[in-house]
């Protein structure tokens, strides 16, 4: 799926870091760029948009501003929206207004692709702008120096230790180690394909062997389900078995 996106930022170097971003990214589209909110509001009136990226710091009418305006329509077609400032102290603000991030500048295009990513499984989530089809299920996970396009039907389960995970993958015999956390892993995870089972690991139920009693299979391993998710479990095993 492609998300059509406008960047918004009065700070010329800001605008072109966060426009290449955009480009950068496959399943991004940039529809226009602009350096004033007043701007974007005309642009937004009269073109479809899904995401904006928006500074909060700008004359005549903030970024902070803009996104009331366009919450109070709180309509189907309301863009979502990925703040992107210097000031952490609107944080608490940029929640009220419903935004999906907020990235504090200066920041990586590693961070930048995280909460894209959070933007991606928010539309497939609600079915916009497009039903995402199986090709593009797919994550980046930082891996050394580097970022690896991973597919999602390819996770067998993901192993959570203190600093680093363990991601284990289909047709591979070694798993990849990424620096990040099993919390991490489970909020970039769509919750339809993939579950918490133990603190310490995190299924793909498409991969799921068989079910014992409180253990299950994943071929790679035999996992137990610990106390704290067993009533999710058993919840998702009625519906498998009824």
């Amino acid at each position: 799926m492609k998300i059509k996106c406008i960047v918004v930022d009065d700070e010329p170097l800001a605008l072109e870091m966060v426009s290449n971003f955009v480009e950068k990214t496959d399943f991004l589209e940039l529809k226009g760029r602009f350096d004033s909110a007043l701007e974007a509001l005309g642009f937004i009136n009269s073109h479809e948009v899904h995401l904006i990226f928006l500074d909060i710091q700008m004359p005549d009418l903030t970024g902070m501003e803009l996104a009331r305006v366009l919450d109070n329509r709180k309509g189907q077609s309301t863009p979502k929206i990925i703040f992107t400032t210097a000031y952490n102290q609107y944080a608490i603000e940029g929640y009220k207004v419903d935004a999906l991030d907020y990235l504090l500048k200066p920041f990586s295009y590693e961070e930048f692709l995280t909460a894209s990513q959070k933007a991606l499984r928010h539309f497939q989530k609600n079915s916009q702008p497009e039903k995402a089809s199986s090709a593009e299920d797919y994550i980046f996970i930082k891996v050394e120096y580097q970022l690896v396009k991973v597919l999602l039907k390819e996770i067998i389960l993901v192993e959570g230790y203190k600093d680093y995970v363990k991601i284990h993958l289909s047709g591979k015999t070694s798993p990849l180690l990424s620096l990040t956390t099993l919390k991490n892993m489970e909020e970039m995870l769509p919750e339809s394909q993939f579950m918490r089972i133990h603190r310490s690991y995190i299924i793909n139920l498409d991969h799921i062997q068989s079910i014992s009693k409180s253990t299950v299979n994943m071929g790679v391993m035999n996992i137990s389900v610990s106390d704290g998710y067993k009533e999710n479990f058993l919840r998702f095993i009625d519906k498998w078995i009824n």
